[in-house]
């Protein structure tokens, strides 16, 4: 999958602005950088969320074959959902509106709830479980999609150290069966340790490639520079500027 001179803008300010690059395949990338410097932006631009200004995204992968999991902030609770109908909605592109859930369906969600240390909530509702168990939930319910691309934005934001080992594993199981596995994170240890690529954002790209050559003291500095030099009230940006 690769970006091109991508531009994204709200209200005709940069959001992120001529990113270009390549995501390895069936590789695990880790995106970073300070706080509003395009991470999220990146990730719903890849699912077609929000229009580019200028740019264009290949993602060579069907729509039904991407899955997205959004940052926890972002999901409404108050539904009336139990944990079982929440995970089945992950076949979605497979059933269809009047489509049927087979014994197959259900088996493979309780299957993919047992995976995520879940077994025995099957018929809770989704509003009386805590941050961690949802996340856990909406876990399986992207192995319940079997997606050849996967974006993942902010997974272990305010997550515990065991819910995010249990979900680190998931993404190791899904490079080794070779899904690509792209998520915005914030912990650089953590990168280093679990993610082979990172593409360090500050609206502008500082860095893509190999981690141990993105994760460098100048790198992390000129993404701190950029951010404090930011201005929201600069001149409006126009996505056929050709970038500096």
């Amino acid at each position: 999958m690769s970006i091109d001179n991508l531009t994204v803008s709200y209200r005709q300010h940069p959001a992120l602005h001529h990113i270009s690059g390549q995501f390895a395949r069936g590789a695990l990338t880790a995106v970073i950088g300070p706080n509003g410097s395009g991470k999220s932006t990146l990730l719903k631009s890849i699912m077609g969320l929000l229009k580019p200004s200028g740019g264009q995204v290949h993602t060579h992968t069907a729509r039904e074959r991407i899955a997205y999991l959004p940052q926890l902030t972002e999901i409404d609770r108050s539904f009336p959902l139990q944990v079982r109908d929440c995970v089945l909605l992950g076949c979605w592109s497979a059933v269809g509106v009047f489509g049927g859930v087979s014994a197959a369906m259900l088996a493979r969600a309780d299957a993919a709830i047992h995976t995520v240390g879940l077994e025995g909530f099957e018929q809770r509702a989704v509003g009386s479980l805590s941050s961690g168990q949802f996340q856990r939930v909406l876990f399986a319910r992207l192995l319940m999609q079997e997606a050849e691309l996967i974006l993942l934005d902010e997974p272990f934001n305010a997550m515990d150290s065991r819910t995010t080992a249990t979900l680190l594993d998931l993404i190791h199981q899904w490079k080794t069966e070779g899904r690509t596995v792209i998520a915005v994170l914030h912990d650089d240890a953590q990168v280093r340790q679990h993610f082979a690529h990172t593409v360090l954002l500050a609206r502008e790209l500082v860095a893509w490639g190999p981690t141990p050559q993105v994760l460098t003291e100048p790198n992390l500095q000129r993404a701190r520079a950029l951010a404090e030099a930011w201005d929201d009230n600069a001149d409006i940006c126009h996505a056929d500027e050709v970038a500096a």
